[in-house]
């Protein structure tokens, strides 16, 4: 297959196109390079990328339509190996501005990067007869009110924060165009995705380098709050197995195995034989209580379960630490 990947110097994306790349397929990555968080964790992940064969990577914004479609229409002349108007036979959306809390002081952001940026890729689907398109979403849809685990039959209606709203709405969006053009697609809700050259702006990689360098650990609520943490390879490899022909469907990928957060705390704590200084601060209305992933339909539709259990994820993520800590440590997770 050859398959776009959007976001390809994501913390995701980076992981589903080494697996992509693995398994022989050509993949052509696309990312803007953001300031979202520090750039040298996505030119780390880039790097590890540029010199496997099958691969190409160019700078795009997918929410900028017109240079989107410039650098796409350029890859697909400058590769004679595609006959006909279909450039690539999947897309996978991953490009995304992520972030509950920091949503909430840059909405406008969201809304164009998650809606507009898919509108923009959904419309080029159609366009151009791409059949198959795979859309990054997100747990946090399931909000405040949802019994746990989550199914993907629950109410998503009341978003607590412009990222899942605006992931609301790019599923919509996805719904919509497999209704009027048969895109086939697959939606898949990510459950708190943790590993090696993470977002500096999620828990864990915060935990890890807070405790590793003597920081204070900011912790909002009582830390008894909890998340269905999920090892960035399992979600890679279920990300990869949604290429397959669904129609449309949501799916589910988590750990089905959620910690609270104080236990995360003890476990980072255990493993970088460092003492946490835990500063306890008020709950964000932004945030949801507990994540938990009910994943029979990812078990069922895609054959996937979860394989890396919490403490070795959390062991992988603390070498990874130590040993890019010579500038990891300097990245800014405020």
């Amino acid at each position: 297959m050859k398959v776009l990947v959007t976001g390809c110097a994501g913390f995701i994306g980076a992981k589903v196109a080494e697996l992509l790349l693995d398994q022989g397929h050509i993949v052509v990555g696309i990312d803007n390079l953001n300031e979202s968080y520090d750039v040298r964790l996505k030119r780390w992940r880039l790097d590890h990328l540029s010199d496997r064969a099958r691969w190409s990577f160019h700078p795009a914004d997918i929410a900028d339509r017109a240079g989107l479609l410039v650098v796409l229409e350029s890859v697909t002349e400058n590769d004679t190996s595609q006959a006909g108007s279909q450039p690539f036979d999947a897309v996978i959306n991953l490009a995304a501005r992520a972030g509950v809390r920091q949503s909430v002081l840059d909405p406008a952001s969201y809304l164009r990067t998650n809606i507009v940026g898919t509108l923009n890729l959904l419309d080029f689907c159609k366009e151009r007869g791409v059949g198959k398109f795979v859309l990054a979403s997100t747990s946090s849809l399931y909000g405040a009110n949802n019994p746990c685990p989550f199914s993907e039959d629950a109410n998503t209606d009341r978003p607590l924060s412009p990222y899942a709203a605006s992931k609301k709405g790019a599923e919509a969006l996805a719904f919509s165009y497999h209704h009027l053009h048969r895109l086939d697609v697959t939606v898949l809700r990510y459950f708190t995705v943790y590993g090696p050259a993470g977002r500096p702006d999620m828990s864990l990689f915060r935990l890890v380098q807070w405790i590793s360098e003597g920081r204070p650990v900011t912790v909002f609520g009582d830390g008894t709050q909890s998340r269905d943490f999920t090892y960035v390879d399992d979600i890679a490899r279920g990300t990869v197995a949604g290429l397959t022909d669904l129609g449309y469907e949501i799916i589910n990928l988590g750990s089905n195995g959620p910690f609270k957060l104080n236990e995360a705390i003890a476990l980072v704590e255990q493993t970088t034989s460092h003492k946490a200084n835990i500063v306890y601060c008020p709950s964000d209305p932004s945030d949801v209580r507990a994540t938990w992933a009910n994943i029979e339909k990812a078990s069922r539709l895609l054959n996937w379960h979860p394989q890396v259990g919490f403490a070795a994820g959390i062991d992988r993520l603390v070498r990874w630490y130590r040993d890019n800590r010579a500038w990891a440590k300097d990245i800014a997770t405020e």
